[in-house]
């Protein structure tokens, strides 16, 4: 074996992924890559993929347009290797036989169009036209694309393997990796049985096998296998190769022509998990036996779709494994773990359709440092260590295959692997009935007063009223809310506050004070979205949504790496507990025994009973108000004497809904929600939080270069529909005179302000966009295919001024 000692990149893994991210690693120039594959490439999942490639289903602006580069890539990677990927754009038609899933396509029309998907929403007849073979006396609409279609995996990663080769690339099969070479926490290399071979970067692309290999580098990889199925019929008549895919989630199925005859695939309603204990290392091209007790209800609901395939011989029911995460999203990025130590995986059976574009990603942020799409939904470091436990991923693991063909409605939650990580409050606020929802593990109230599971609607939920009151409470007296999934650092140390400074785009050495501030990129991009507040001279508090848990902690300790600082991760130890409201005032001062003077963005320590606790002075739902961070061993005392105090005050309990409505009339943002990774902090609106004027911090030279060009043309602005009726979730295209100019990221229903408010990312083109260019021509919102008239301001719709939050 003529083994390499040394690559700059090394690929663990020959299937489509680990072939697309050589590939484009040659592509922008790395070239010095090797790909490693245990056996033979397309081995694992790769050659047993449907290959569907189906641009329109995704409410994800990320994915739509991986979906959309991988598609246009196939069609033209033969030009460039010879080698045919068996592209055929033969049409795809999705089924909508319900009125849920009739709403989610058309707000997935809307937003797929707006991103260059040439969708078009059909009638049953034109469904006949295009798949006679089909039933439609049941179906209210289609939705058609006719330049997707399918390919062929083995062909598609063949293709990219010699595209790589021929610039460069190694691939070598018949090479297991079985070890990852490492100094501290950054990544040196792999062990093979041949020689170890050093790397500046590893990439983890093992398909299944990559939770594995993750465990034995110390990197937490959660996916798991489970069974996927495909029937493969004898030759039916009628049937040919430009028969355009069909699928009908509400009957678990898609349909493709396979040889003369039809692929009957499935996505049933539960899943098995397979190997949960460990995927055997020799299963290269294994199968599993089918079994059909188990799938008979679902096989027979799809088949009712196309009657043919009842009656058509049956060639082959196939059973092979596919790799699913615990929220469907793949595990993509460095790891917080192991600098330099990349994962690509987990795909949740879409692996060839986002193929493409999960490997030019990849080789970009590679290439260039940093990401250039929006990743917060996927990276991997929004996982927790928990999600790999082998009783996780066999609970969650049968709700998630399922959920790939359930209707999407809003405020819907996964409900197995809960109750993983509870609040020191839990026991006590069970007694008001929440609606508790998985906020990254944690079991948080979402609503009080409600029990039960809610029917699922894209209309007013059932605890729509609890909701409204709890967010009157906090606009005209006070509300109390656990916020204990809050990530909590404790940064100390003499160079703490240099460090600090150099992170943050804010002034964050202000001793007693609450600084809101960004960490950036070099790009002058958001990394994270915090509050730093320094406690003494060498002591800094700094918290985080639970979101950017992982990947502010590990941008915070590798930063503090060769500084006499270091961080601690207290977030399990202490309580957070929000007074929030106009009379918080006076219930806290009544729960200290003394008047509480604090500015805005103060701290102080104060005494509430026996504890002692860390109060800020700061707001993220636009009233007076104090966050109080409470030993965890003492937050039932502390919120029983919150309660006490409050009685007269008309203090009332509130959960995270409230706090989501309450944040958006405000305009408050959210990391990972409606600013991302390539938002550069002026078009995000936070330029107020940036200082500067100091001589230094990460992003500054970006930032300055993007104000020296001139008016901003692209700004993330709050967004009220005017009819009271009308409800915005996500990705509801915004349009002014009639034009695309953006679309919603995060959305509430603002009870204060009358109407649903969201924030949205709009551009201008080449104009400036300001508050005239907003008001001088009608802007709209298209909702599940009806237009709405809107009002949009870059100034926050409630309580512009500030007062309330300052008084």
């Amino acid at each position: 074996m003529n083994l390499p000692q040394r690559a700059r990149v090394v690929v663990v893994g020959g299937g489509v992924i680990g072939t697309s991210v050589a590939y484009h690693l040659a592509k922008a120039g790395i070239t010095d890559v090797l790909l490693l594959e245990r056996d033979r490439l397309t081995a694992g999942t790769t050659w047993h993929a449907a290959g569907l490639i189906v641009t329109f289903g995704s409410l994800s602006e990320t994915s739509t347009r991986m979906r959309q580069y991988t598609r246009d890539l196939y069609a033209s990677l033969e030009a460039e290797t010879g080698l045919s990927t068996g592209l055929r754009q033969c049409g795809f038609i999705e089924l909508a036989a319900d009125e849920g899933r009739l709403e989610e396509y058309r707000r997935v029309a809307a937003f797929n169009r707006h991103l260059g998907v040439d969708v078009h929403e059909i009638s049953p007849a034109e469904v006949r036209g295009l798949f006679p073979l089909a039933r439609t006396d049941d179906v209210l609409a289609g939705f058609y694309v006719a330049e997707d279609g399918r390919a062929n995996p083995v062909d598609v990663t063949m293709s990219l393997a010699k595209g790589a080769r021929q610039m460069g690339v190694r691939i070598l099969e018949g090479v297991p990796v079985t070890g990852t070479l490492r100094r501290r926490d950054t990544v040196t290399g792999v062990r093979t049985p041949f020689g170890d071979v050093e790397a500046e970067v590893v990439v983890n692309c093992a398909g299944m096998w990559a939770r594995q290999l993750g465990e034995e580098a110390g990197v937490s990889v959660p996916l798991q296998a489970a069974e996927h199925y495909y029937l493969i019929t004898e030759p039916i008549d009628g049937v040919s190769a430009d028969l355009p895919v069909l699928e009908d989630p509400g009957s678990y199925g898609y349909f493709r022509e396979e040889t003369g005859g039809l692929m009957v695939g499935l996505f049933e309603g539960a899943a098995a998990p397979w190997s949960v204990e460990r995927v055997p290392d020799g299963f290269s091209f294994g199968t599993l036996p089918p079994d059909w007790d188990r799938m008979a209800p679902y096989l027979e609901r799809a088949m009712s779709r196309i009657p043919v395939t009842a009656t058509a011989g049956v060639r082959t029911f196939f059973c092979g494994p596919e790799s699913f995460t615990p929220d469907l999203a793949p595990v993509f990025g460095e790891s917080p773990e192991l600098r330099n130590y990349f994962v690509a995986a987990g795909l949740n059976s879409i692996g060839i359709l986002t193929g493409g574009g999960i490997g030019r990603a990849l080789a970009t942020w590679i290439a260039e440092g940093r990401p250039d799409v929006d990743v917060t939904g996927m990276h991997i470091d929004r996982l927790r260590p928990y999600q790999r436990n082998r009783e996780y991923r066999a609970a969650r693991t049968v709700e998630a295959l399922g959920q790939v063909y359930a209707t999407h409605f809003p405020h819907k939650a996964f409900t197995s692997g809960r109750d993983a990580r509870r609040s020191p409050l839990h026991d006590r606020l069970s007694a008001l009935r929440p609606y508790r929802r998985d906020v990254s593990g944690w079991e948080m109230p979402d609503v009080y007063g409600f029990e039960g599971s809610p029917e699922p609607t894209w209309g007013r939920p059932e605890w729509f009223a609890q909701w409204a009151a709890e967010h009157r409470a906090a606009r005209e007296d006070a509300v109390l809310m656990d916020m204990s999934f809050m990530a909590k650092f404790l940064v100390e140390g003499r160079d703490a506050a240099a460090a600090l400074e150099e992170l943050s785009a804010g002034r964050v050495a202000n001793p007693g004070r609450v600084t809101y501030t960004q960490w950036l990129n070099e790009g002058g991009t958001i990394e994270a979205d915090l509050t730093v507040t320094q406690l003494d001279e060498e002591r800094f508090w700094v918290v985080a949504s639970d979101t950017a848990h992982r990947h502010a902690f590990a941008r915070l300790r590798r930063h503090l790496d060769g500084r006499l600082a270091f961080a601690a991760d207290v977030t399990s130890g202490w309580a957070q507990l929000n007074v929030q409201g106009p009379r918080s005032r006076e219930i806290l001062a009544e729960a200290c025994g003394a008047d509480v003077t604090l500015p805005f963005r103060g701290a102080a320590e104060l005494e509430i009973g026996f504890a002692r606790v860390l109060c800020l002075r700061i707001t993220y739902v636009g009233e007076l108000g104090y966050e109080l961070y409470v030993p965890a061993e003492q937050a039932v005392h502390v919120h029983d004497r919150l309660v006490a105090a409050g009685a007269g005050h008309g203090l009332r309990h509130a959960g995270l809904k409230a706090l989501a409505s309450l944040r958006l009339e405000k305009g408050y943002r959210d990391y990972g929600h409606d600013i991302d990774n390539t938002d550069d902090v002026l078009e995000a609106g936070l330029g107020f939080a940036v200082a500067l004027d100091k001589e230094h911090f990460i992003g500054r030279d970006a930032v300055l270069a993007r104000r020296a060009r001139g008016p901003l043309t692209r700004r993330l602005v709050q967004v009220l529909v005017t009819d009271p009726k009308a409800l915005l979730h996500h990705a509801e295209v915004v349009r002014r005179d009639g034009r695309d100019v953006g679309y919603v990221r995060a959305a509430s229903y603002g009870h204060t302000l009358g109407g649903a408010v969201g924030l949205a990312m709009l551009d201008a083109g080449a104009e400036a966009l300001d508050q005239a260019w907003l008001d001088a021509a009608p802007l709209t919102v298209e909702i599940a295919g009806a237009t709405y008239p809107a009002r949009a301001s870059l100034r926050p719709l409630y309580d512009p001024s500030g007062e309330r939050v300052r008084a």
